[in-house]
């Protein structure tokens, strides 16, 4: 965790050290469907280049059911027009924390519904990804990233009590991205 938070942290840094072109501010739509509550931030640093820092926290979940979590995601992009408009190509971070029972996530591991999973997650990947300007201030972006994740956790018999059952970690390969994404720009 404390690798996580320092990784914020100087990313954080380096979007205000920076003398951008443009900024912008992102709402992950496709975050709503998932219960996962999450803002971006992106800063061009030159015509071609851009840095955008996503964060994603979900508290909620009850005692049986939860899919809790807290990650970021930066995200270097090579725009092949120009930084905010048209298609780029990234490569991204990932890292964070999870807890999660209760449910079926067939893309994840094989079931939640009688264990509890709690641990912390790092990888990256590769993204594509298309910008639409909208007007002056409002865009909408569309983006969609492969990688690799390592999910480091402890597993418990239960959603809510329990002593640990085991310590493992799971390798996973595919998508680890995907966002449709309303855009306020400052410029």
């Amino acid at each position: 965790m404390k690798k996580l938070i320092i990784l914020i942290f100087i990313t954080g840094l380096s979007l205000f050290s920076l003398s951008a072109q443009k900024y912008g501010v992102k709402h992950n739509l496709t975050g709503d469907a998932f219960l996962s509550p999450n803002i971006a931030f992106e800063a061009g640093l030159s015509q071609k280049y851009s840095l955008e820092v996503y964060g994603a926290f979900s508290p909620f979940g009850s005692d049986k059911k939860r899919f809790k979590h807290l990650y970021i995601q930066p995200e270097f992009r090579y725009w092949f027009c120009e930084s905010f408009n048209g298609t780029y190509i990234g490569v991204h971070a990932i890292g964070g924390q999870f807890s999660v029972a209760g449910k079926n996530w067939p893309l994840l591991f094989n079931t939640f519904d009688n264990n509890r999973y709690e641990g912390e997650m790092y990888g990256g990947g590769f993204s594509i990804g298309h910008h639409w300007i909208l007007n002056k201030r409002w865009s909408l972006e569309a983006n969609f990233g492969i990688g690799y994740i390592y999910f480091n956790y402890d597993k418990y018999k239960c959603a809510n009590c329990s002593p640990k059952e085991k310590s493992d970690g799971w390798n996973y390969v595919g998508p680890t991205k995907a966002a449709v994404s309303l855009i306020y720009m400052i410029k």
